[in-house]
């Protein structure tokens, strides 16, 4: 049994069309996690995929006058060179119309049904052919599929009946006593809301009358395989299940299952159950990701606010893209995309600071040294504060990693990008430079920030391989040191730096201008009118008192459909406040956010619940976003 290994899966795509933006952050954020366990020396094993059987592929097909496995064979080209342009990693590609797959759940099929956990039963319900699945009458909402909206159709007819109902008391105790299986936490209590009724059996299969693109069932070739319970397998059969017992131990159970909120229910109740009924152990956590959204509107097809990647790729390069995408979301949260939002943080964190910093190491180093890094002398006060903030990126990252909360990381590396940058400000070495006594110096400066730029390389590596492996380069390293740089080295402390010749580059990320000016027209200057304000004194500010609070539950107040009651810890100690943000955000979305807290203000009675204090939040239009803090900050600290 794996318990050492790193083993990384995402959902398999659905061929039906081309991929899109959720698609791809799923993708980059295995290829990412499974990089950085290969950084810290794990054995690493990440595998994705394409779901090929099923209705859905099946109308797609036809639409196109195609026969479906002439379809799958097409669209499934558009996943692999998408992953090929975006630098995935995955050691397998499994598509579930391999030979080897088909195989394995046909056997899985007849073992279940041998033991009677499949049987044969006449049913009636309500299918939805976009999610693939059958509804109760009191699951419908508003007579309408409860997952997508979309409408669903009656249908009647004998099907085989996986019994999944027997498992219910058995998954609720497993999910209470198992909490990294389910993450983030509040996802498992949705799943533990889903089980509080009755959890009926799962219907596993399609006569071939109505749909005939599928696994056949090997006790019933009139029938085909439900597509869910064919994709979930591929979790198995992709390392060696019923093929290869040494290669499946090594890696199953998988450390991660990374999953959209959307097919949570399919992962965290159909996927355990059928594990179970199967006596193969559970994987360790199923991590469901949130949506992207395009203002409070979850991107979709029919709204026509999908971006597509490889449009974004083509504008501002592989890896600006997936630096966005893992620094914009943290995981488990929906997160906004925009091309505002996606140039102000490129020209932000990659051009202005990142960008910035190594473009100044090696003007510097060129002009001064030759472009050899200098040998450095005694460091003082300035370079130990520098390397403290340096060598605390790397456990953060390491720690980020574990808590599935990889925006954080990021983060650390970039307040040691911004440190880095503020000790040249500090230094002024090019002022060192001119100085008659200042090169030995300038020596430890230009030292230490290219110190800073190395560690900062490597652990951005993961996020960035090609600008990060270009970076080094510009280090001296060669191509292979460049390209292979592990999280290991940066433990060792065997920097290697000083000697090795820098070289020159065209700029690693040059900054995108967000305003067109026309060359034959000059720029006219736009007078401004400053409407006036009322003004305040310092002490009247003082008065204010602002600290940062960290929100520890959050529920929906009683006979509001706008107010949120929210349990906050301040320095340790707790504080309740009554919001109206509601309508902006899901409780569940609020735990774990660092806020900031009007702490002084006079308690007050909001529809029967005491509040003490209130939250900071900025609104524009229908637009509401909490002022939050940059970083990890204990909750109590100062904000002024």
């Amino acid at each position: 049994m794996n318990t050492d290994n790193y083993y990384v899966t995402t959902p398999i795509y659905y061929v039906n069309d081309k991929p899109h933006i959720g698609h791809a952050y799923t993708t980059v954020l295995a290829d990412v996690l499974a990089r950085y366990h290969r950084s810290l020396g794990q054995s690493t094993f990440f595998l994705t995929g394409t779901d090929e059987h099923g209705q859905k592929v099946e109308k797609a097909a036809a639409l196109r006058h195609m026969d479906n496995k002439a379809h799958c064979d097409e669209t499934v080209v558009r996943f692999k060179e998408l992953w090929q342009r975006l630098g995935i990693t995955n050691d397998r590609f499994i598509r579930t119309t391999d030979e080897f797959h088909v195989k394995v759940v046909s056997e899985v099929l007849q073992e279940l049904f041998d033991r009677d956990e499949i049987y044969k039963a006449e049913y009636t319900g309500w299918y939805c052919v976009g999610d693939e699945r059958f509804f109760t009458e009191k699951d419908l909402v508003d007579g309408k599929c409860p997952e997508c909206g979309r409408d669903v159709q009656e249908i009647r007819e004998s099907n085989y009946f996986f019994r999944m109902g027997k498992y219910r008391d058995w998954l609720v105790d497993y999910i209470k006593t198992h909490p990294d299986f389910i993450l983030p936490t509040f996802r498992a209590n949705e799943t533990l809301g889903f089980l509080k009724k009755e959890l009926g059996d799962l219907c596993i299969s399609r006569p071939k009358s109505r749909l005939a693109w599928g696994i056949e069932l090997p006790f019933d070739r009139d029938y085909v395989c439900y597509v869910w319970f064919d994709a979930l397998i591929n979790y198995i059969s992709g390392v060696g299940y019923k093929q290869n017992d040494d290669e499946f131990n090594r890696w199953w159970p998988a450390s991660c299952h990374l999953i959209g909120k959307d097919i949570l229910t399919t992962h965290s109740v159909y996927w355990p159950t059928m594990l179970k009924a199967m006596n193969v152990p559970m994987p360790r956590t199923i991590f469901a990701h949130g949506w992207w959204l395009t203002g409070n509107t979850k991107m979709s097809k029919s709204l026509g606010n999908v971006v597509n990647p490889m449009d974004m790729i083509d504008r501002c390069g592989v890896d600006a893209f997936r630096y966005f995408l893992m620094a914009e979301m943290s995981p488990g949260n929906d997160a906004n995309f925009s091309e505002d939002g996606f140039v102000a943080r490129y020209n932000s964190d990659l051009a202005n600071d990142l960008g910035n910093l190594l473009s100044r190491v090696l003007k510097l180093t060129l002009r001064n040294r030759g472009g050899v890094i200098p040998q450095p002398g005694a460091f003082g006060d300035d370079e130990k504060e520098l390397m403290a903030a340096v060598d605390n990126a790397s456990p953060v990252m390491e720690n980020s990693l574990a808590s599935m909360k990889l925006d954080q990381g990021i983060n650390a590396v970039m307040n040691a990008v911004r440190a880095a940058n503020r000790y040249l400000e500090k230094t002024a070495p090019w002022s060192l430079a001119k100085q008659p006594d200042g090169a030995a110096r300038l020596d430890t400066v230009l030292y230490c920030a290219a110190e800073a730029l190395r560690q900062v390389s490597t652990l951005l590596l993961p996020v960035m391989p090609e600008k990060m492996a270009e970076l080094r380069e510009s280090l001296g390293f060669s191509p292979d040191e460049a390209k292979s740089a592990q999280i290991a080295e940066l433990k060792s402390g065997a920097a290697g730096l000083a000697g090795r010749t820098m070289r020159d580059n065209n700029g690693l990320f040059p900054r995108i201008q967000t305003e067109e000016k026309s060359a034959s027209a000059p720029a006219r200057k736009v007078e401004k009118t400053v409407a006036p304000v009322d003004l305040i004194e310092i002490a009247d500010f003082a008065k204010v008192k602002l600290v940062t609070a960290k929100i520890v539950s959050a529920e929906k107040a009683e006979n509001s459909d706008k107010l949120l009651k929210l349990e906050l810890d301040v320095a340790g100690s707790p504080r309740h406040i009554v919001s109206g943000i509601a309508e902006w955000y899901a409780p569940a979305d609020l735990v774990g956010k660092t806020i900031v807290l009007v702490s002084n203000l006079k308690p007050a009675e909001i529809r029967g619940n005491r509040s003490e204090g209130m939250l900071l939040a900025a609104k524009k239009g229908k637009t509401l976003r909490l002022v939050t803090v940059d970083g990890d900050i204990p909750s109590g600290a100062i904000v002024g």
